[in-house]
């Protein structure tokens, strides 16, 4: 154990993160082949995620990280040589030195972080289902509305607009002959009909399960200014990685909607980075912490797309890690992409810990001098089970190692220490105050009240002169036939639209309230660039 400090530091190329018999390294060229941290409860999984997550910031990758518990907070704070750190790092033949990492907090709630916000139209149907728990009949109704406020200029930004919407589709028993004259949202109804049996009954459940939401805080979650991934990819003064924590204890209290959450992050990666293929490092690592909520209860079709995105962000400089308590949590076809490996210490009292015990063994590459599965349930706090990915793109053999101490605090922030942090935010006022822009709610109270020209009836020709406007725009670039596989056109138009739309939102409807430059921000703009992985899925 006299190995100097500097062949135990990280490098340009990799991050040192625990030692046994052999060092444990991280290849950042091969960081974007995503990886897993498992074990049992108290283990060691957050302080092994705080030192990868330094070890990248250090090497210049943006980080975002989950935190559960508020423990990851500390990496923004000064580390504390206390006497179980410095005595570890002696034993690794390491000097402790403290360090703290520029730290950006955010929250969907708006309470601990800055405000996270998504549209209903970029969050789409799919997303929006799982979020709502609805089965297939349900998001029938729910993808008929999305198709009629696109056909009608109808932008969808908040809670309200959905609730306005699907009130306006359903079938209205008062208004028999169903005239314009008698019913100004006739034209409406009449599309969303035209796309098949829509009843008040479904409506009824949908709204239901939207005031569930509403009840678990979800409805601050959608409006605007809506998140630029872009925020969570900068660097500081110092050319380090901004660690980017989402605050989720409170989210974690609706787990379906802190998946959902996650989800949308992912996807909206994927379809808005560039391809960039092998990179000497990420351009960004995702970690997901409390993983098997992505994959609880979800339907064949959902899980063939997570697996496609895991598979294919690798090729956009993402890398994904995923944080669960069990690897047998997460799917064959999902762990068959995790190639970096960190495995504490799981218990095996049960049948089903057993089978954990053996799946997680399995998973690794031997080593002749490690019982791999007898390892698992005799490893102390802090050591880890590692495997990663070496220069060809294979597995090293599993060693036992003990994980380094963490260069910052390692535990909570305290309430002063994180307003310091929010007010030297680079993302100070941006998010802050919500904008309440013109859209759906607006148009139809007005078409209700007399005072929007009403639409012609035909399908597509809709929502006045935003959907005129709209209907011309998705002719052009061919978005209002079928959805299938994006045509080149579409995917300009979709990127085109977005960076346009995100400047109007974020600027001129910032002092215009409820302008036309909202409206047409969200009606225009937001039907083109139809985000999320309902529009991966989609193709």
């Amino acid at each position: 154990m006299a190995t100097s400090d500097n062949k135990l530091a990280d490098t340009d190329e990799k991050i040192f993160v625990g030692k046994g018999e052999e060092t444990a390294w991280l290849t950042l060229a091969l960081a974007n082949r995503h990886g897993l941290v498992t074990g049992a409860t108290g283990t060691g999984k957050t302080v092994s995620l705080q030192v990868m997550a330094e070890g990248f910031a250090r090497a210049g990758v943006p980080v975002f990280a989950a935190d559960i518990k508020g423990d990851l907070s500390g990496i923004s704070e000064v580390g504390e040589a206390k006497d179980f750190i410095v005595k570890r790092a002696q034993q690794m033949g390491l000097t402790f030195q403290p360090d703290q990492f520029s730290t950006v907090f955010w929250d969907v709630f708006g309470e601990q972080g800055h405000p996270v916000r998504a549209t209903v139209t970029e969050m789409g149907p799919l997303l929006l289902s799982r979020m709502l728990d609805l089965n297939d009949v349900q998001e029938g109704v729910l993808n008929v509305a999305f198709r009629v406020a696109d056909e009608n200029g109808l932008a969808l930004i908040d809670m309200k607009d959905l609730r306005a919407l699907l009130d306006a589709i359903a079938p209205d028993g008062s208004k028999k002959g169903g005239d314009e004259g008698e019913d100004p949202l006739a034209s409406i109804r009449k599309a969303a009909q035209g796309y098949g049996n829509v009843s008040k009954a479904t409506v009824g459940t949908i709204q239901r399960q939207l005031l569930v939401l509403e009840n678990q805080g979800g409805a601050k979650f959608f409006g605007e200014p809506a998140l630029t991934l872009k925020d969570f990819m900068r660097t500081d003064r110092d050319g380090r990685g901004m660690v980017n924590i989402l605050v989720a204890d409170k989210l974690m209290q609706s787990p379906r909607l802190y998946a959902t959450f996650l989800l949308w992050m992912l996807s909206e990666l994927f379809e808005e980075l560039p391809e960039a293929g092998d990179l000497p490092k990420p351009k960004l690592v995702f970690f997901f912490d409390e993983a098997h909520l992505l994959f609880n209860d979800a339907p064949k079709a959902l899980m063939d797309k997570i697996e496609q995105v895991v598979r294919l962000i690798r090729s956009k400089g993402v890398g994904v890690y995923f944080v669960t308590q069990n690897p047998i949590d997460v799917p064959d076809k999902v762990l068959a992409q995790l190639g970096n490996r960190v495995q504490h210490a799981l218990r095996a009292f049960t049948p089903r810990d057993q089978k954990a015990v053996a799946a997680a063994a399995q998973t690794f590459r031997p080593n002749p001098k490690l019982d791999t599965a007898r390892v698992i349930m005799e490893l102390g706090k802090g050591e880890a089970l590692v495997s990663f990915l070496e220069g060809g793109g294979t597995p090293s053999m599993v060693e036992r190692v003990m994980v380094r101490p963490p260069s910052a605090r390692i535990g909570p922030i305290t309430p002063e220490e994180r307003k310091a942090i929010m007010d030297a935010s680079p993302v100070k006022g941006k998010y802050d105050t919500a904008i309440d822009a013109e859209s759906a709610y607006e148009i139809i109270q007005k078409r209700l009240a007399g005072t929007a020209t009403p639409a012609d009836g035909a399908p597509g020709e809709g929502g006045g002169i935003l959907g005129q406007i709209g209907s011309i725009v998705a002719t052009i670039f061919g978005t209002n036939v079928k959805r299938g596989r994006l045509s080149t056109g579409q995917v300009i138009a979709r990127n085109v639209t977005r960076s346009v739309t995100d400047k109007v939102v974020g600027g001129v409807v910032a002092d215009l309230g409820k302008s036309v430059g909202g409206s047409v921000g969200g009606s225009i703009g937001r039907a083109l660039v139809r985000g999320a992985l309902g529009g991966i899925l989609r193709r």
